[in-house]
């Protein structure tokens, strides 16, 4: 059994309920929630009209038995959710009604949800983009505890492939902090740490990726991920993580123990973190693209609660996908 499929049928072990935001915009998420619902993967909920999300999938196969589909535009709890803005969010000095027409944006509807615990996380981003995603989620969820950087990662699942967990990989950060500085660069290695135990099931072994492996070079770009690698240290001290690295020291064992003998990750990391997104984006979609592996994600870490972003060039799968590791990602922060 496959990573994904294994990371279904956890999901499916534990069902969590998960708001799909986007139905109302568009047919894939519509069509990807009922497939949700119908294998048991989660509880879904949809926001929006229930005439027109019908009226969108009119002669479709598509049944949206067992789905909740809440109309929270026209109901009491918009205006509830709007005073829960406005307490949360006070520093922005809105008047009721701008609250209300924030709230009325179905991803700061979803966002809320997922803070006041009436579903276990959300998954977006087919209709929006990841800036609007993250923008919605930062304001009311926030970062979680001891971190101050929300970022993203992918998970690469590479066929027929001897390095990482069996060829599955956390890629960080691949989609959203630009040039991390040394404390930013500490937090996605920490969170990308996180998301490895949750999703891949085994210890994380962190690289801090660079042109360098200890000292071969010298540069500013290598002194951060120095100084970055010792900071994650500091944030969690059983975590194995090693840098600079490049990336041959990082996967290939006979390379690591060469380069940079006594490492505890070199030769056999499965936690990739990039220095900057030029790097990690590139990386991810080489990968994708030359070893025909899977890439699920951008997957936000870094949040106090689970929202995941999607591509908005998603298939209907790729919704499912993203979904799962949302509600497992629900399941371990609800554990917690």
């Amino acid at each position: 059994m496959g990573i994904m499929e294994k990371i279904i049928e956890r999901a499916r072990a534990d069902k969590q309920k998960i708001v799909l935001p986007e139905a109302i915009l568009e047919v894939r998420t519509i069509k990807a929630g009922a497939i949700i619902q119908r294998e048991g993967i989660a509880d879904v909920v949809f926001l929006g009209s229930p005439g027109k999300i019908k009226s969108m999938i009119a002669g479709m196969d598509v049944s949206l038995d067992g789905i909740e589909i809440l109309d929270y535009e026209n109901n009491d709890i918009l205006g509830q959710m709007a005073d829960e803005y406005n307490v949360l969010r006070a520093k922005e000095k809105l008047t009721k009604d701008q609250a209300v027409e924030v709230m009325r944006n179905p991803l700061y509807f979803g966002a809320m949800m997922v803070k006041k615990g009436m579903v276990g996380g959300m998954t977006c981003g087919a209709w929006n983009t990841t800036a609007e995603v993250l923008r919605a989620s930062i304001k009311i969820i926030g970062p979680q505890k001891g971190i101050k950087t929300v970022s993203s990662c992918f998970l690469m699942i590479v066929p027929d492939c001897p390095y990482g967990a069996d060829g599955a990989f956390i890629y960080a950060d691949c989609g959203t902090v630009i040039d991390p500085n040394e404390q930013q660069l500490a937090d996605i290695a920490v969170a990308a740490a996180g998301m490895c135990r949750m999703l891949i099931g085994v210890e994380p072994l962190v690289a801090m990726l660079s042109f360098s492996t200890k000292g071969s070079a010298k540069h500013a770009c290598i002194d951060k991920v120095v100084e970055a690698t010792r900071l994650a240290k500091e944030m969690a001290p059983d975590l194995k993580i090693d840098g600079e690295l490049q990336g041959d020291s990082a996967l290939i064992a006979s390379i690591g123990e060469k380069k940079c003998p006594g490492s505890p990750v070199a030769g056999k990391a499965n936690v990739l973190v990039f220095p900057d997104l030029d790097a990690g984006n590139i990386a991810y979609k080489l990968t994708q693209r030359l070893a025909k592996a899977d890439a699920y994600g951008p997957l936000v870490q870094g949040l106090a609660l689970p929202v995941n972003d999607l591509s908005r060039g998603c298939s209907t799968e790729d919704i499912v996908q993203v979904s799962a590791v949302t509600a497992i990602e629900a399941q371990v922060m609800k554990s917690k």
